[in-house]
């Protein structure tokens, strides 16, 4: 009983906060912001020295490679979360803006606008980054925010947070538009999701477990943030050297975050590539996989099982798939895929067509790496993380998909007849 009645004085505090949010003018919103960026650089040894507790903790509880890569807050990522503040701060402020406005045949002026959502909570795995990145997001949007990270980096996001609400609050952030769910309690999550007369919006990130446990227990609406089983598509027209440079670019780069390739399909016209493609990627220490045509020529590679086609490895493992058209690859991908990035690697023009009209992903690409799926790389900033729903956002997800809209209108005494 003290945990729920902790979590719903949490979520009525961010309700009122809202009040207060929608009041901000955005050089007040973009002040605020401003001074978060100056006192995460002014804290970052603080930042460091706490997060390598959790790190510590993690690697003894045996967390894969992959969770710890994205817990571990180095300088290089310290100073990308600095620099996603202030890319936030010079992003348009979207509240306020008129969508769409006609004048009636009766003179009535109708007038769409972008407004706040409200209260939106944000559960999520791992990354403390996303702490910084979601607090911003939201307070640029004139929305409160609760917090929920994993508990192998609440150490680090009570530090986050605390900077936050004090360097923010001597600049006017409203008291608790910015709040953490400081319990490692799972029961936490089920409570917070349920305060429907609060919240207007969760945002789960992270497996299949917890997406699931979300969607089917949340009272609120609910934004997925699911995994990316990613796959780049590729036929023998594209140069060799080029498709070896993006494939080991979308698997090595970064393997553990949700746009690395998994996958990599082959048509029959490029099969020429497949061996020298699992050699160049062998040498940087990904194990390969593959069927059976792809295990005859790359025999080093181990044979992939079908629940292998599913699999989001977020590490240095990949796996091979021959098939015979554009449109088989298509199909695969919409079989077994997260709808998430997707990529096709070719100089033939219909085929390029075929694949962004039919690939049902939130992301396709010709001729790029998928590790372009992110909101700061398309241009917005700092992002929540990338939406593989298809209602209100999808793909990166940054300050216009944290708006909803409402109708203005304006008369001058009409009645309707």
């Amino acid at each position: 009983m003290e945990l729920i009645a902790k979590i719903q004085t949490i979520a009525q505090q961010a309700k009122e906060s809202t009040a207060q949010l929608v009041r901000l003018i955005t050089p007040q919103k973009n002040n605020i912001i401003s001074a978060w960026a100056v006192a995460l650089a002014e804290h970052r040894n603080t930042i460091k020295e706490v997060n390598a507790g959790d790190v510590r903790r993690a690697g003894e509880l045996g967390y894969a490679k992959a969770l710890i890569d994205r817990l571990t807050l180095s300088d290089k990522v310290i100073d990308g979360m600095i620099k996603g503040l202030q890319e936030v701060v010079a992003l348009n402020d979207p509240i306020g803006e008129v969508i769409e406005s006609a004048v009636r045949p009766n003179g009535l002026i109708i007038e769409k606008l972008r407004v706040a959502i409200g209260v939106v909570a944000i559960i999520y795995e791992s990354r403390p980054n996303v702490t910084v990145d979601a607090a911003s997001l939201c307070f640029k949007t004139s929305n409160a925010v609760i917090l929920r990270g994993g508990k192998e980096s609440l150490a680090t996001n009570i530090c986050l947070v605390d900077i936050l609400q004090k360097s923010g609050a001597a600049h006017g952030l409203p008291a608790n538009a910015v709040q953490l769910i400081a319990t490692p309690e799972h029961e936490a999550v089920n409570i917070l999701i349920k305060q429907s007369d609060y919240l207007d919006l969760v945002i789960p990130r992270g497996g299949e477990k917890l997406i699931r446990a979300v969607t089917e227990n949340s009272y609120v609406p609910v934004i997925k943030h699911y995994k990316g089983n990613c796959h780049i598509y590729v036929e023998g027209s594209a140069a060799y050297e080029e498709v070896e440079r993006i494939i080991v670019n979308a698997k090595c780069q970064r393997p553990g975050v949700c746009n690395a390739v998994e996958k990599i399909i082959f048509n029959q016209n490029a099969a020429q590539y497949l061996p020298r493609i699992a050699q160049a990627l062998a040498a940087k220490g990904v194990r390969v996989k593959a069927d059976q045509y792809g295990q005859d020529l790359y025999p080093q590679a181990e044979l992939a099982s079908e629940n292998d086609w599913y699999e989001e490895y977020l590490d240095l493992i990949i796996a091979f798939k021959m098939v015979n058209s554009v449109a088989e690859a298509i199909a695969h991908i919409n079989k077994y895929g997260s709808h998430h990035s997707d990529a096709i690697l070719t100089k033939d023009e219909n085929s390029i067509g075929k694949f962004f009209q039919e690939v049902d992903s939130a992301v396709v690409y010709a001729n790029a790496s998928t590790r372009f799926t992110d909101g700061n790389e398309f241009g917005l900033g700092a992002e929540i993380g990338i939406s593989t729903d298809k209602i209100q956002a999808r793909g990166p997800m940054g300050l216009k998909e944290l708006t909803t809209y409402k109708y203005q209108v304006r008369g001058e005494g009409q009645v309707r007849s």
